[in-house]
C-alpha cells in the first residue's frame, strides 16, 4: 500500500471494542479467547499425521488426538485472528513485510530469537495452563485471580525485561 498509513485507534475505544469482542466470545463459544490450545491442537494433528500411534500414547497429546484434532471453536478463532491481523493491516496502509532487528543483529540471529521465543513463551503458557489472553483477559473477565496473578506478574516482568533489553539497567 502507497500513501500515508492512517493512525491508530485510540486506546481506550480500542480497548472496549476488545472487551465487546471477548464478551461475544463468552457468548458464542462458551469460552473466552486464547490461543495456546490452537497450538496444542496443532502439534497434536501433526503428531497424527507423522506418527499416529506415538501421539495416541503421549500423555499430554493423546487426549487431543482423538478424532479431529483441529475442529475445535478455537481454530476458528485462531484463523479469524489471523485474516483480522491481516486485513487490518492492509486496510490501515501497514502491511509491509520486514524483520525488526537492531543495528548489530543479523535478520537470521533475529528470527532465531523470535523462534526460541515463542518457543519458551508457549511451553510457559501450555504450564501455566492458558495464553496471555487465555489468561489475563479471559481470566480477568470471570474475575479468577489467578488471571489477576498472572497480569501483575506478567507487566512486572515485562518492566524488568524492557530495562535489560534497552540497557538503561543503571
Amino acid at each position: 500500500m502507497s500513501g500515508t498509513p492512517r493512525p491508530y485507534w485510540h486506546p481506550l475505544t480500542a480497548g472496549i471494542l476488545l472487551g465487546l469482542v471477548l464478551f461475544a466470545t463468552f457468548l458464542v463459544t462458551g469460552h473466552g479467547l486464547g490461543a495456546s490450545g490452537f497450538f496444542t491442537r496443532l502439534a497434536a494433528a501433526a503428531g497424527v499425521w507423522v506418527l499416529p500411534e506415538a501421539t495416541a500414547a503421549n500423555s499430554y497429546l493423546g487426549g487431543f488426538a482423538k478424532g479431529m484434532p483441529l475442529a475445535g471453536w478455537i481454530t476458528w478463532e485462531a484463523i479469524g485472528v489471523i485474516l483480522g491481523g491481516l486485513i487490518g493491516s492492509l486496510s490501515s496502509g501497514r502491511f509491509k513485510a520486514k524483520i525488526e532487528r537492531g543495528r548489530e543483529t543479523t535478520p537470521g540471529r533475529r528470527l532465531a530469537f523470535a523462534f526460541a521465543g515463542g518457543v519458551l513463551v508457549g511451553m510457559g503458557s501450555r504450564l501455566a495452563r492458558g495464553c496471555t489472553s487465555g489468561l489475563g483477559l479471559s481470566g480477568g473477565a470471570t474475575l479468577a485471580v489467578a488471571g489477576f496473578v498472572f497480569l501483575i506478574f506478567f507487566f512486572a516482568a515485562g518492566f524488568l525485561t524492557m530495562r535489560f533489553a534497552r540497557r538503561e539497567w543503571q
